[in-house]
């Protein structure tokens, strides 16, 4: 049917009313609508809120389908709310052309699970000697305007401001991986109480922090648009709380894991819990959540980063960095921010889908609910409750530091321009 009425939902958690689908368009939202020649969704309460929009996650496609492809990663998207994703250029070959980043683009097409945004990398292979063709990708098909070395970071600052530069010209962004590589050789966790004691190699957070201090300044230079990745520090919030109030053209993520774990769980040598950023202390956790609560940072990402069994189920020092995010996200979401009170539903919808659609300049996302908008929807059942099952994940990836763990909430629709990509927590 052309028709759908999701009956009884609560937009934005608000009081519960009708949403009419009519195509790939919302034609009416209020009370009482007719569900005359419409296929009848009764939300019972539930939570509807605008398509999610993550921007960070990692495909994998090409070069590493064994962790994840296009198809799986954007199945994954859809079970956990998602109708757009950014995807990271550490590809094999490195997303640093433009037929790279189109091939990228047209297998999101071709899925149609949720659209599929590819950002470009800053340098030449990922290697940060030369930039990439920054130029050529915005024009290609897939029309680029977020470009990342994620994965490393653009520690040259002579590269950096030319990136900065040439992004200008087309309000692109730069999405920095803040890491400075001399402070992190040889790090296995964060640097600490822990990491004293349990012998491994510290990560500190100066290493994270002294990158950003300096990117914030180069994007005030330049008149430019710098993005923070997965910030993870209480003295990185700091930062950007100043670049802010300095008018500087900062935005800054964080990650659903960055908002729960914390680096005490490193104590069961679990790699599931190794993770670049490394998890922080406890103190950092509460920095990081407020800082999302007051605006600070601006949206939830969630470094969606999928491994093979053997990349993960050995020791510490071999493990690969990593978690999958894109099917826990929201539950996690649910749990650091709304269940704490710091966030409501739709300070929710504002940091996973409003203003990451805004950062990354997807077209017909984080749109409000309302006629005339495009359909793209995520309906949540927030009163569940339950353990995380990796056995039931569609990515091809189960490295989830959530299993076994009781989460709030689960998706159970989803539609991407009015066709419905998730039906009763099952895809289409």
């Amino acid at each position: 049917m052309s028709k759908i009425l999701i009956r009884g939902a609560k937009v934005l958690g608000g009081e519960p009313q009708d949403v009419l689908i009519d195509g790939e368009t919302i034609a009416e939202v209020g009370t009482g609508l007719s569900a005359e020649g419409a296929e009848v969704v009764e939300a019972g309460g539930k939570v509807l809120l605008p398509g999610l929009v993550d921007l960070h996650t990692h495909l994998r496609e090409p070069g590493r389908e064994d962790s994840e492809t296009v198809l799986t990663g954007t199945r994954a998207a859809a079970s956990g709310g998602y109708t757009a994703v950014f995807a990271m250029a550490n590809t094999f070959p490195v997303a640093d052309t433009a037929g790279v980043v189109e091939q990228v683009w047209r297998l999101g097409r071709e899925h149609g699970y949720c659209d599929v945004q590819p950002i470009g990398a800053v340098t030449v292979g990922l290697e940060g000697r030369k930039l990439a063709e920054l130029g050529a990708m915005h024009e290609s098909a897939a029309g680029v305007t977020v470009f990342s070395d994620d994965g490393k970071c653009v520690d040259d600052a002579v590269i950096m401001r030319r990136a900065l530069e040439y992004v200008k010209a087309f309000d692109g962004v730069v999405a920095q991986h803040a890491q400075e590589p001399r402070l992190t050789e040889g790090a296995q966790m964060n640097e600490g109480v822990v990491s004293a004691e349990l012998g491994l190699g510290g990560w500190p957070a100066v290493a994270e922090e002294s990158i950003i201090a300096r990117d914030v300044l180069l994007a005030d230079h330049v008149g430019s648009r710098v993005h923070i990745c997965h910030l993870s520090t209480a003295g990185s919030v700091e930062i950007v709380r100043w670049a802010k109030s300095r008018g500087i053209r900062v935005t800054a993520e964080v990650t659903p894991h960055h908002l729960l774990l914390t680096d005490e769980l490193v104590r069961t040598y679990n790699p599931v819990y190794k993770v670049n950023p490394p998890l922080r202390t406890e103190r950092d956790v509460t920095a990081l959540r407020e800082a999302l609560a007051d605006g600070t940072i601006d949206i939830v990402a969630t470094d969606h980063a999928p491994h093979p069994h053997e990349d993960k189920d050995c020791e510490w020092a071999a493990a690969a960095m990593g978690m999958v995010g894109l099917e826990t996200a929201l539950s996690v979401v649910q749990e650091t921010m709304v269940d704490t009170g710091l966030l409501d539903w739709a300070g929710v919808a504002d940091r996973m889908s409003v203003k990451p659609a805004r950062i990354g300049q997807a077209t017909g996302h984080g749109r409000p609910v309302s006629a005339g908008e495009p359909a793209n929807l995520t309906l949540v059942d927030t009163a569940y409750r339950g353990p995380v099952d990796p056995a039931g994940f569609a990515s091809r990836s189960r490295n989830t530091p959530y299993e076994g763990r009781e989460l709030p909430g689960r998706v159970t629709h989803t539609w991407l321009r009015g066709k419905a990509t998730l039906v009763d927590g099952k895809l289409t």
